[in-house]
């Protein structure tokens, strides 16, 4: 590592400059090189990240707070301090998910370091402002404790509800045998439970202290300071901004979607949208570019794209033979082998018919065969090749010592006559059918393996073939395993490489079955590209489960099939839609996507619950409790999630690598505006025309007080 370490130095500082000025271009990598610009990268963006949560925070400090109309009041209504609470909260959840898997030995990963913090917070954010929204709608005149508690039977079921259709859906997922979504499902879940733990005790206990506070005229951050009461009093102002959404909601947003020719258009777009995203989604390519998860300004960028202008051969290719029996009264021989006398239908002769058609198979050229040239060189027409002494020890071609005096000079080797007695390993008469015997089969196998190829016997296999056959126990008549060398025409895309090794797979897999042997294929970038194999079925099973989850859970705490239907069947639309803009935006299927669309559910999930929720819990008609909806859910979800998701997100826009651009920022990005866009348009389209009825709720006396006008 020190070492590669110190060549890409030298080469940036010293050679690096040389060659531009002659003019010329120099690409250069070594083995470490990808993984120490990763690590590179993933410095570089952490401040980037830090500056999204930072905006997100001051974001959630300033709509938790009240709009006072007089400045020095603000310093009294403002929720800094309650907001930083539930950030702090948020990192707590974070950090216990992760100190409990480090201590059962779970490894954490990048994408969990980066995502699971985002998702948390999602979640988290929406729930402050929730809870702190459901306070302050309740009436004045009741004691603080009581607004409190009629607060939790407003809101509550709903987080509930959410927090636990999240915490099932990720637990369910951790089934998952992709190891990257596998462990993410499990910290999200622990994180996403420990938040809701902590944000229904500790937080509502937060709001108690934040609103004695404010009652109290204490300033925002220093509550041992107080304001003269003359200056916070009478201050009716306190909500001006959220009432402004509220009434959005309520009175413009709420009546429009309320016109029919309006909801026709919503379901017909919709609708659409979503078939057109399952069309679109079929285009997804699986796969991960090695220059989008690098940082742009890499020496690596220029490296590959050169790999790919100017790098016209492939990588090479093996097909391993496992527990090859060579023994003469098998026919694994002439299955294996493509000179006179093996079967037509054999390996390597079929290696050599899928090398004509390139275009397909990815196969570019017949395979090097250890055990044809081994046949040849046991060969009596051979004569320079397997000789003996009179000893019967293995005499070497004439043109090797010591059969020959070495020039150190001239390095040319002159016969001395010391090998002028060695003779034929073997006649005709000696082999059966051209074949050698079990026993003279591994008797030269050593010798053959040995042997330094020259000018008078090319088919020497040491160098050639001194790592292509597995020896332990082979004097028993059988070779564990044997390899067999070709190369793959030239890979420049992700989409070449899975394919090819997709095609390789198939190949070894009728070999196997036609040739009843176990042959499988390997390559060296063949255990980075299995997981794209069954990329799309990994990612259809964890969307599958993770619906079906949540599905369970709204049934089972809702107890209405009709709510949880209509949860699910949004969902659904969203996480198509997502993949459909994927598609759009050529974002490849991938562990880091696959866990973004997992993500995305527990997100949709904040936009859908509570709304349904407040739907159901409402009083009138469909239109009326759709309105009511809006103007409490409706507003904190919008303030909660889409707004505090945004700013957050639009800070990664500037993320030094691509990958954050490409993962992080346009698919959270997309997340956002496609969730807002169900969750506040099409969700409440869908509940006014088929919602399920109304639930009745046993509510304490205090909370069936009109509430005032102050919203959220």
């Amino acid at each position: 590592m020190a070492w590669e370490r110190a060549y890409i130095n030298l080469v940036k500082e010293e050679i690096l400059p040389m060659v531009l000025a002659q003019n010329l271009t120099l690409s250069f990598s070594s083995e470490s090189s990808i993984k120490d610009e990763l690590n590179r990268e993933s410095t570089a963006d952490a401040i980037t990240i830090v500056i999204s949560y930072i905006v997100m925070f001051a974001y959630i400090s300033f709509t938790l707070g009240d709009r006072p109309s007089r400045l020095w009041a603000l310093f009294v209504s403002s929720k800094v301090l309650l907001g930083l609470s539930g950030v702090v909260l948020v990192m707590l959840s974070v950090l216990g998910s992760m100190g409990f898997f480090s201590a059962v030995g779970v490894k954490s990963t990048l994408i969990i370091m980066e995502v699971i913090p985002f998702l948390v917070l999602a979640v988290g954010v929406d729930n402050m402002c929730i809870l702190v929204h459901a306070v302050k709608r309740q009436p004045d005149g009741i004691v603080l404790e009581e607004r409190i508690s009629n607060a939790l039977v407003e809101v509550g079921p709903s987080i509930t509800l959410a927090s636990l259709a999240e915490v099932l859906a990720f637990s369910v997922s951790a089934i998952n045998p992709m190891p990257a979504t596998r462990a993410f499902s499990m910290f999200a879940a622990m994180a996403v439970l420990l938040d809701f733990v902590l944000q229904v005790t500790a937080f509502v206990a937060l709001i108690v202290y934040d609103f004695r506070r404010a009652e109290d005229g204490r300033i925002d951050c220093v509550p041992c300071a107080r304001l003269k009461s003359s200056t916070v009093a009478g201050d009716n102002g306190g909500h001006q901004r959220l009432h402004f959404v509220a009434r959005y909601m309520k009175d413009v947003h709420g009546p429009i979607l309320g016109y029919r020719p309006v909801k026709f258009i919503v379901i017909a777009v919709f609708v659409g949208l979503a078939f057109a995203s399952i069309a679109m989604s079929t285009r997804l390519q699986p796969g991960l570019e090695q220059k989008i998860v690098l940082p742009r300004d890499s020496y690596l960028q220029g490296y590959f794209d050169d790999l790919e202008k100017y790098m016209k051969v492939g990588p090479p290719l093996y097909f391993v033979v496992k527990n090859f029996n060579y023994s003469s009264a098998s026919e694994n021989t002439n299955q294996i082998c493509s000179i006179n006398q093996c079967n037509s239908n054999s390996l390597l002769n079929e290696i050599a018919r899928q090398s004509l058609s390139p275009e397909t198979s990815y196969i570019a050229k017949p395979a090097a065969s250890w055990l044809d040239d081994f046949l040849i060189w046991m060969s009596p027409e051979a004569f320079g090749c397997c000789r003996k002494f009179v000893n019967g020890n293995y005499c070497p071609p004439d043109d090797q010592p010591p059969c020959c005096q070495l020039d150190q000079d001239s390095g040319s080797c002159s016969s001395n006559g010391a090998c002028n007695n060695c003779t034929t390993c073997f006649l005709h008469s000696d082999l059966h059918n051209g074949r050698p015997s079990t026993t003279q089969f591994r008797e030269k196998l050593p010798w053959f393996l040995d042997a330094l190829p020259s000018s008078d016997c090319s088919k020497g296999g040491k160098g050639a073939y001194s790592t292509s056959l597995d020896h332990s126990g082979y004097e028993n008549g059988i070779i564990q395993a044997s390899a067999f060398r070709t190369y793959h025409t030239p890979l420049n895309k992700q989409t070449d490489y899975v394919n090819s090794l997709r095609a390789a797979r198939d190949f070894s897999s009728q070999m196997s079955k036609d040739l009843q042997m176990e042959i499988f294929p390997y390559s060296v970038f063949h255990i980075f590209f299995e997981q794209y194999l069954s990329v799309w079925k990994t990612a259809i099973m964890n969307i599958c489960v993770c619906l079906g989850a949540v599905f369970v859970v709204c049934f089972v705490v809702t107890s209405s099939l009709w709510a949880s239907a209509i949860i699910l069947i949004v969902l659904a639309m969203i996480v198509l839609d997502l993949m459909g803009v994927m598609a759009v935006l050529g974002i490849q299927l991938n562990a880091i996507s696959i866990v973004n669309l997992v993500m995305s559910i527990g997100i949709a999930v904040e936009f859908c619950v509570h709304i349904t929720h407040a739907f159901m819990i409402g009083i009138g008609d469909r239109e009326n409790r759709v309105r009511q909806a809006l103007s409490t859910m409706g507003a904190s979800v919008f303030s909660g999630i889409t707004l505090t998701k945004l700013v957050g997100v639009i800070v990664l826009r500037f993320a030094k690598s691509e990958v954050f651009v490409v993962y992080y920022f346009q698919m959270y990005l997309a997340l956002v505006l496609i969730g807002f866009l169900h969750g506040l348009i099409f969700l409440p389209v869908v509940l006014s025309l088929c919602g399920p009825p109304q639930k009745t709720m046993k509510r304490i006396e205090q909370s069936q007080t009109p509430p005032s006008n102050e919203q959220t």
